[in-house]
């Protein structure tokens, strides 16, 4: 018979108490702060912000110090306590045109109009293990400005256009405008996912989904699961002005600024019978710092686009339900995780099954199962080879 393993409120006390001090660590260490999680992870916290839609660096950093590092689990605190926000209505457009830029590259262009902007990346790096960290640094601590200047950088100036403006006058690049029968935009934190998903709203689910599965999409797009050969056009990291505009007053107020990372990916197009030979965009938007999955994003999103353009759909990440609906983090955790839960009785019932099947008539079951149930053969006590003295 199977026994339930029995357990109560004392062992999940005893449970709790021994995570807070695994949480805390050695008390001999010095107790991370949350100002250091924030100041320190930066592109952990903003990772955990996009995947959570919620844009807070310091509750994130708190999250990620309540969790442990765990990165699942402090998007999941935050989505939680993003539910508990009143809701004041909706922000205007953002317009990265004028993002206070701290990086900005384009891989088609080596003279890019405005200049392009090295900024903070690993890029340059030799992804070599710097020992000199094992100890703490005498180098002074950066000072407040420097510490914006590579969250929000300089103030970009207003003649510092796209990179692909150009192309786009000349017809060379696809313009600018919604997708064809583009309704108004939904919100998917309010509104279930339903599938075929308009463009905006595959966007906001790119947006906040897990960067590994994001990333592992784009990549089977440049392996040849789908019609794509991209270039990196723009990617702008900086901060943006959020406005809002109260019903009271009728115009845009500016309630401050977020730092986002802003991708333009461009991708050889032929042409069709409707369309002329051109290249087409994939666009990502993503909190912070976070370059890699705004690139992964844009692929993505121009592979979902394939009918727009009269493209095949032949590969999973093509295929939105598929791609979009496994991105969640928080939806695919908790799936996974919900299997450690009891399942006492489910599990007895399916035993029984099993127990059952097992049991019919010999007459009605295959040789093999019927050898995999015969009983072992007594082991020979004669030894094959006689001990020697």
């Amino acid at each position: 018979m199977y026994i339930a393993v029995k357990g109560g409120e004392s062992a999940i006390e005893a449970s709790r108490r021994l995570l807070a001090a695994a949480r805390r660590g050695d008390p001999a260490q010095q107790e991370i702060e949350v100002a250091q999680i924030e100041s320190q992870f930066g592109l952990l916290v903003d990772r955990v912000m996009g995947e959570a839609s919620l844009y807070d660096p310091e509750l994130a950093a708190l999250a990620l110090k309540q969790s442990q590092g765990d990165v699942v689990e402090a998007v999941f605190l935050l989505r939680a306590y993003r539910t508990t926000l009143p809701r004041f209505g909706y922000g205007e457009p953002l317009d990265t045109e004028r993002m206070r830029a701290s990086r900005r590259v384009s891989a088609i262009f080596k003279d890019l109009p405005g200049g392009q902007l090295l900024g903070a990346t690993f890029d340059y790096t030799q992804r070599l293990l710097d020992f000199d960290l094992l100890r703490a640094s005498d180098q002074a601590p950066p000072t407040h400005g420097e510490k914006i200047a590579v969250a929000a950088g300089e103030p970009v100036s207003e003649a510092m256009p796209c990179a692909l403006e150009a192309l786009a006058a000349e017809g060379l690049v696809e313009p600018l405008t919604p997708s064809d029968g583009d309704p108004q935009p939904p919100d998917i934190t309010r509104e279930p996912p339903a599938y075929p998903m308009p463009r905006a709203g595959r966007l906001q689910m790119l947006a906040r989904g897990d960067e590994g599965w994001v990333l592992g999409m784009a990549y089977s797009t440049q392996r040849g699961y789908a019609h794509t050969h991209p270039f990196a056009g723009e990617i702008r990291v900086g901060a943006v002005a959020v406005e809002f505009t109260p019903d009271e007053l009728g115009f845009p107020i500016e309630l401050g600024e977020v730092v986002l990372t802003e991708c333009q990916m461009i991708n050889q197009f032929t042409g069709s019978a409707e369309q002329p030979p051109q290249f087409t965009r994939g666009y990502g938007l993503v909190f912070g710092r976070s370059e890699r999955k705004a690139m992964a994003m844009s692929l993505v999103d121009r592979v979902m686009r394939a009918d727009e353009f009269g493209e095949e759909l032949t590969s999973p990440a093509q295929d939105q339900e598929f791609a979009l609906s496994h991105s969640d983090s928080i939806e695919a955790s908790g799936f996974v995780q919900h299997l450690k839960l009891p399942h006492y009785v489910t599990f007895e019932s399916e035993l029984q099954l099993v127990r059952g099947l097992r049991a019919r008539a010999p007459e009605t079951r295959s040789p093999a199962c019927a050898a995999a149930d015969a009983p072992a053969p007594a082991a020979d006590p004669t030894p094959a080879i006689e001990p020697t003295a």
